[in-house]
């Protein structure tokens, strides 16, 4: 996408509802979806949007067509994605969220650039596990030009995020693939010795069993009210294969080994960030950080609705060292 379309939008800012809206203050999902303007951009999102018990418009949020279509009806209408669509059962991501992730990021970057976000080609990010929804950098790069670099363990995955690549003009030149060919490494058989990133983001998989991730699932489908469906092989709302839900040791083991690896590309990156969903993770998280020698931990706090989000960002680079990065990579 070029830069002259960036944040052009036929769909109306939804008002927010409350004077002071949970999401970040740039997040283009403020308050209720305006379905009116989303089903004019994509109309077959009618077929899925009724009058609920309060009179509002909505979805059902338990249907994954119609989650899915609400999704390719967003990043068309605010992003100006004209296509994009996943495999059945791939992770389909709440955009609000994953939106206020980026949003954050660019204010950690402008945090070290006198308060101007740093936008355009002068940015490279790695998304570590882009998926096969490649979200992240769909919006990364539409709301500021950043360019990508999306990993990848699933060829899968990286096949239908190539093409949704490919269908949009300006997005092959902006975000680039790499398959990391071993479970066992993160940035190892991903970065070259040339390499250099200005941030990374990740969503690491949250579960530790198949068993952790189909209990959570069958949690989410009572809390939309289908507490009939057939508990194991009923699908969570918004998908999710194996290698996006769940690893060995969860969350907390796999953020511990990001940390670990990090330290042997410390030079190579500016920010090393990762979701962190379970907050009772957030101390050990700390602590390997602690260990790791970082010069610089922040923890960013976010919101959206009643659910609450965390990321935490790291860098070795020191103050010489930060500014230095940013004259030759931002000046």
């Amino acid at each position: 996408m070029s830069s002259s379309k960036r944040g052009n939008s036929t769909a109306k800012l939804p008002t927010p509802s409350k004077p002071a809206a949970l999401l970040h203050p740039r997040n283009r999902h403020q308050g209720r979806y305006d379905f009116d303007a989303l089903i004019k951009d994509t109309p077959e999102l009618s077929t899925f949007v009724f009058v609920n018990q309060y009179g509002d418009k909505s979805i059902d949020f338990a249907n994954p067509a119609a989650v899915k279509t609400l999704n390719r009806a967003l990043l068309k209408s605010f992003y100006g994605i004209a296509h994009w669509d996943i495999p059945a059962n791939y992770l389909c991501p709440p955009i609000p969220g994953r939106a206020d992730y980026v949003h954050y990021l660019a204010d950690l970057l402008a945090s070290k650039n006198k308060g101007v976000i740093p936008r355009d080609a002068a940015v490279r990010v790695l998304d570590i596990g882009i998926g096969a929804n490649a979200i992240y950098p769909l919006i990364a790069h539409a709301e500021y030009g950043w360019q990508f670099l999306g990993s990848d363990i699933d060829a899968n995955a990286l096949t239908s995020a190539r093409t949704t690549i490919h269908a949009n003009p300006g997005l092959s030149a902006a975000i680039k693939l790499r398959q990391q060919k071993s479970p066992a490494h993160i940035f190892k058989g991903v970065l070259g010795t040339n390499d250099y990133f200005d941030l990374t983001l990740c969503n690491p998989p949250f579960h530790s069993s198949q068993e952790e991730a189909l209990s959570s699932n069958q949690r989410k489908w009572r809390g939309l009210g289908k507490a009939e469906a057939n508990q194991r092989t009923a699908k969570l709302n918004f998908g999710g294969q194996n290698t996006e839900l769940w690893c060995d040791g969860g969350e907390a083991l796999f953020i511990r080994r990001m940390i670990e690896e990090s330290t042997t590309v410390s030079k190579q990156v500016f920010w090393f960030s990762s979701l962190v969903s379970k907050a009772s993770n957030l101390p050990d998280v700390l602590s390997a950080l602690k260990k790791a020698k970082a010069f610089e931990v922040k923890t960013v706090e976010m919101t959206q609705g009643q659910k609450q989000s965390r990321f935490v960002a790291w860098t070795f680079l020191d103050a010489a060292e930060q500014e230095d990065w940013r004259n030759e990579r931002w000046g």
